[in-house]
């Protein structure tokens, strides 16, 4: 009877786990034969005190002093089991009225800048804001907001990216524009030089002519460009790169402006003329958003101020680039929660520091 499938062979208890119906039954057995505590907690495979616990859990109340003592019934213990399982939950580990002064600051960032709460958590111990009692981590935020458990709804909080997975072949029936980003130097993939960009624009009302916005993301630091342009045409890209050109000076645009990776929309047609510059320019696979990924999430940023089918007639230039100062002004994580602006400064300041030398 040593077979391997032979049900002679009992299975070894996992220390940890909830008993099982059938181990509650042995529970009950042993305990009416009079085994002690330990006897039984050796034979089922747990601890005394576990023993202990179920006994007192699934034993009836005695109803007067003259009855006979109860005894330990299964159903009722799994029926208690049952009952503290569905109440069960890991209670939130914070003090409200400790965390109620970090609580009201996040709700005025998150409301008045759009900052994410973890932006908020970061933001705060970078910067020593509050003691570490009073923030509880990002985590305990967002398992609260979900719960209902803060003054602000999941409408008021910047929405997560969707990560979608995308289509890895590349359809080659659309005209290129210039250079292909397969001719794109190593060093821009690598991340590591700041100067190198991709640019968009994000349209408002698709029926009829009207102003769109021209973006561009500077691929290490993650600073934010939005200009209003009057229209989806060549002159408006090239009013926005004229905007660039006189803010930057045209001796520092080359070294600001390293490259630049657009899409093949008809908007970017004249794109490669602005090479006399110093720059660049490089163009993405036809339908192939992924190669245009920081776009992507960074104009979806810039949809919590315009949604989708607004009209860009209603914001004047000043609101636009306010809306990307606001952008540039959010802590990120990846950045130790210190923001694109700053990031962005510190280069510009070297790339003038090196004007001044010379």
């Amino acid at each position: 009877m040593n077979h391997i499938h032979s049900n002679t062979i009992e299975d070894v208890r996992t220390p940890g786990h909830h008993l099982s119906l059938e181990e509650r039954g042995m529970i009950q057995a042993l305990h009416r034969q009079g085994l002690s505590l330990r006897d039984i907690a050796a034979a089922v495979g747990c601890a005394h005190t576990t023993v202990f616990y179920k006994l007192r859990r699934g034993t009836p109340d005695r109803k007067s002093k003259h009855d006979c003592a109860p005894q330990y019934m299964v159903k009722l213990g799994q029926k208690a089991y049952a009952k503290n399982r569905k109440i069960s939950r890991k209670s939130y580990k914070i003090d409200h009225d400790d965390c109620e002064p970090f609580i009201q600051w996040m709700v005025e960032r998150v409301r008045q800048e759009r900052w994410s709460l973890d932006a908020c958590v970061g933001y705060v111990r970078r910067n020593k804001l509050f003691t570490p009692e009073q923030i509880p981590c990002t985590k305990t935020l967002y398992n609260m907001l979900w719960a209902n458990k803060l003054p602000i709804s999941l409408f008021e909080v910047p929405r997560a990216l969707g990560h979608k997975r995308h289509r890895k072949w590349v359809r080659k029936n659309k005209r290129m524009k210039g250079r292909s980003i397969e001719e794109r130097p190593a060093i821009v993939n690598d991340g590591t030089e700041i100067g190198h960009w991709k640019v968009d624009t994000v349209v408002g009302q698709r029926a009829g002519r009207e102003a769109l916005v021209f973006t561009a993301v500077e691929k290490v630091t993650r600073n934010y460009i939005a200009i209003r342009i009057p229209g989806r045409t060549c002159a408006g890209v090239e009013a926005a790169l004229a905007q660039l050109q006189n803010l930057y000076g045209t001796e520092r645009f080359s070294q600001i402006f390293k490259t630049m990776t657009a899409d093949t929309a008809p908007e970017f047609e004249t794109l490669s003329q602005f090479e006399n510059l110093g720059t660049k320019m490089y163009f993405t696979h036809p339908y192939s958003s992924w190669e245009r990924d920081q776009n992507e999430r960074h104009n979806g940023l810039l949809r919590d101020f315009i949604p989708k089918g607004m009209s860009m007639e209603r914001f004047s230039d000043e609101d636009i680039l306010d809306m990307a100062d606001a952008l540039n002004q959010r802590p990120h994580r990846i950045f130790g929660y210190h923001t694109p602006s700053e990031l962005f400064d510190a280069f510009l300041d070297e790339v003038y520091a090196i004007e001044c030398v010379s």
